[in-house]
């Protein structure tokens, strides 16, 4: 029998990620043969991926890689079977060494198919999953190309590329500060425009059921009913609609008495109420139409502008746990 030294034992090692003793019994097995080795170590993943391919892989972390002119970006989210294996910094560096990868890819498909090491992305992913012990799979790949890439991750469980149509300055402030809002957010487009009069139709209808389900009990409690709205989103209030709606605030405060010559100061207000009350769609999906989370007194849009007009946020990928 080949004796095994302990230099080609680590070796192995630091190839693979194996532990050193399944290191040392590949290396057995094959007669001290390094390839053959880790041939064996790749079989043993097959069989423990076989064993557990319908486990669930809920934790993981989430990375994001941007490439060095700033104008290509990829978020991934490396997914495993527990929270304990998740934060190990050996599982920590494959994903980013993962990212790392992922980068010079276009999708999924490819970036599963490159060259991780002389095999592919997806044989690794097996092969760890043999030294880990727990079910490895890529849950998310998001790539986004822009004139300029920034990105926020989120205590490694949401990672967010946020793509600016040009590179201005201090364009790392504000790509940073508009992919937080999407961490945060979870905005799904950019704006209210984006959405199609069927989606909004059934979003409406949605909407108002799930509201008047809970006016029932509300009502059997007697407590406070919830408006039920007749508008969700800036896509549906037509400048008919704001005109009546402006009339009617109108109407109340002259029936409420106020003098006419302070009616200039009242009317925009309730009309931003009436504006906010009515694109709850919008404030939970469309970025740009999002109040700021780091200043409630302005949406998105309105803080891109006040940062620099000149520029404009022309995509945004997210990627998360679960």
């Amino acid at each position: 029998m080949t004796k095994i030294q302990a230099a080609d034992v680590a070796k192995l090692r630091r190839q693979t990620g194996a532990g050193m003793m399944d290191c040392k019994k590949a290396l057995i097995e094959s007669d001290g043969d390094f390839d053959n080795a880790i041939t064996v170590l790749r079989k043993k993943g097959q069989k423990v991926a076989a064993q557990r391919a319908d486990r669930e892989t809920s934790q993981g972390i989430a990375v994001v890689k941007i490439n060095e002119s700033m104008n290509s970006g990829v978020a991934i989210v490396l997914a495993c079977e527990t929270d304990f294996v998740a934060k190990n910094d050996s599982f920590k560096e494959l994903a980013n060494s993962f990212a790392n990868v992922a980068i010079s890819c276009e999708d999924k498909e490819s970036f599963l198919n490159a060259d991780f090491d002389g095999m592919t992305v997806a044989e690794k992913l097996i092969e760890q999953t043999g030294v880990i012990g727990e079910k490895l799979d890529i849950s998310s790949f998001e790539k986004l190309d822009a004139p300029y890439v920034g990105s926020y991750t989120h205590g490694l469980k949401i990672a967010v590329l946020v793509g600016l149509s040009k590179n201005i300055e201090k364009a790392d402030i504000l790509a940073k500060d508009l992919s937080m809002q999407v961490a945060s957010m979870g905005a799904t487009t950019l704006s209210y425009k984006d959405f199609t009069s069927d989606y909004l139709k059934s979003e409406t209808d949605a909407r108002i059921a799930v509201i008047e389900k809970e006016n029932i009990e509300l009502q059997r409690l007697g407590k406070t009913l919830k408006n039920v709205p007749t508008y969700i989103s800036m896509s549906q209030l037509t400048s008919e609609i704001l005109s009546k709606a402006e009339e009617e605030i109108k109407t109340t405060l002259k029936n409420e008495g106020k003098p006419e010559h302070i009616w200039d100061k009242i009317v925009p207000g309730k009309m931003t109420r009436f504006i906010l009350d009515n694109t709850t769609l919008d404030q939970e999906q469309c970025l740009l139409d999002q109040i700021f989370i780091k200043d409630e007194n302005k949406k998105v849009s309105e803080y891109i502008n006040s940062y620099d007009n000149n520029v404009s946020v022309i995509g945004f990928k997210r990627v998360s746990l679960g």
